[in-house]
């Protein structure tokens, strides 16, 4: 089996695992079990407390003490244990404290398999900038199966999501074992000092004000990610309950690929009506578009970072935050269909062109003894303290200023407004803040390349 095919293996899976819940938790919370939605805010932080410190601990256990491909094994096997008793919680306080174990062991393996998987490509003689975009977006078709999986099989509103991300656990664990040996390149490294024995010296990156600059953009774009994540199949599903459903395409009790066949011939025979009442019995189906729309822009990738930079390519990203929200804003499911669908198109470029592009900026501006954990720095960043703003803050406010007196309608309107123009302050922000110049360089990094103004050796 070549190189790129066992990390393409290893790129779905991570994602399949993510995609299996976590556009569907908010359905499970909101639909089924009725928790309110401030403590809703509080689960989807988890993901945020926890890249807080894991995924740079786990970095620095990679770079100095551990074969990061057998770390990586060993947290998915601990994350498919916890996600099996998701389903047994009966209260919401609970159901928090899982999660957050949960999130605890998966969020640092976001980290991890960027750093082996760029390590690998490099011991192969490969260009990441080039290789790593069309396994990466094997990634996102990983989370769109998982979406189409869960929601044919009638799970959105079920615990049984839990069960099938956990088997993607159990089986991604085992497989990484398999992996190419991608031991700790600062195991041999003199430690000078308590930051050298503790691993800390990606943090030294902190001291230079551009990539200072960057982390903190970082942070704020992150919070706009977990807005959409926890939000949009809830909001699509309230749409829905508005108009009626496609009882009529697929009877209930029908799942999987009867269900399937049933909904390819209503396309084929009715699709505009067949269209608006998918998307109100499968909102799971709709907001999967955004991730087919990943796949093109993931692959898009090394053409703009060329073409315009990375500064240019992340303020597109910004751009699109403000149009994603903004269509979700006006947008419904029958006259206004276009506009959520659009939305979901757009998602692509706002979510790839600044995660993935960021992570290959950071490959590009960091030494490979501390590869490891400046990814964990920078995922601590968007899915940590990006995560734990966007979700604590916006689960408050929605609860306070957009949510009707029953507790349960929401102005889906004035919060995706709201979002909007959140992203669109952070887009003149930036604008104005970010100075960097393009190189050829962050597109042909080499292994051993490091900016000179973010050298670690004097940490």
């Amino acid at each position: 089996m070549s190189t790129k095919l066992r990390l393409t293996i290893l790129s779905f899976l991570q994602f399949f695992i993510w995609g299996s819940w976590l556009i569907t938790i908010g359905a499970y919370w909101f639909q089924t079990k009725q928790w309110s939605g401030a403590q809703f805010g509080a689960i989807f932080s988890t993901m945020g407390i926890a890249s807080i410190f894991m995924p740079s601990i786990m970095g620095i256990i990679a770079d100095k003490y551990v074969n990061a491909e057998k770390l990586y094994g060993i947290l998915h096997i601990l994350g498919g244990v916890v996600l099996c008793t998701v389903p047994m919680v009966a209260d919401p306080g609970t159901f928090f404290w899982v999660i957050l174990l949960n999130m605890i062991f998966y969020m640092p393996t976001l980290a991890l398999s960027i750093a082996v998987s760029y390590s690998v490509l490099k011991r192969q003689g490969l260009d990441v900038v080039k290789d790593y975009p069309p396994i990466r977006v094997w990634g996102t078709i990983g989370f769109i199966v998982a979406m189409w999986t869960v929601s044919l099989l009638g799970f959105e509103k079920s615990a049984s999501q839990f069960y099938v991300a956990a088997a993607a656990a159990f089986a991604l664990g085992v497989y990484s074992f398999t992996l190419p040996a991608c031991p700790p390149t600062a195991k041999d490294t003199p430690s000078r000092s308590l930051v050298d024995v503790m691993g800390l010296k990606s943090f030294a990156l902190l001291r230079d004000t551009k990539m200072l600059t960057f982390f903190l953009f970082a942070l704020l774009l992150g919070a706009a990610l977990q807005l959409t994540n926890a939000y949009g199949d809830t909001f699509l599903h309230d749409l829905g309950s508005t108009m009626e459903t496609s009882a009529s395409i697929v009877p209930e009790g029908i799942t999987g690929w009867e269900a399937f066949k049933l909904i390819l011939s209503a396309l084929l025979n009715h699709p505009g009506d067949t269209f608006s009442s998918l998307a109100a019995a499968y909102p799971a189906i709709i907001m999967s578009i955004s991730q087919i729309s990943e796949t093109l822009f993931i692959l898009a990738i090394p053409f703009f970072l060329r073409r315009f930079g990375i500064k240019q390519v992340m303020l597109f990203s910004m751009v699109a935050w403000v149009l994603r929200f903004g269509l979700f804003a006006i947008g419904d499911l029958q006259s206004g269909l276009w506009m959520i669908v659009l939305s979901c198109i757009i998602y692509g470029m706002a979510f790839d062109f600044f995660n993935i592009s960021g992570s290959l900026f950071v490959e590009t501006q960091t030494a490979s003894s501390i590869r490891a954990s400046a990814q964990g720095l920078f995922m601590m960043m968007t899915n940590g303290f990006g995560a734990v703003l966007g979700s604590s803050v916006s689960g408050i406010v929605i609860e306070k200023y957009f949510t009707a007196a029953d507790g349960v309608t929401k102005d889906w309107q004035g919060i995706w407004l709201s979002f909007a123009a959140y992203a669109l302050v952070i887009a003149v922000l930036f604008v104005v803040l970010f100075k960097h110049k393009h190189t050829a360089q962050e597109t042909t990094p080499d292994a051993e390349h490091v900016e000179p103004i973010l050298s670690v050796e004097n940490a």
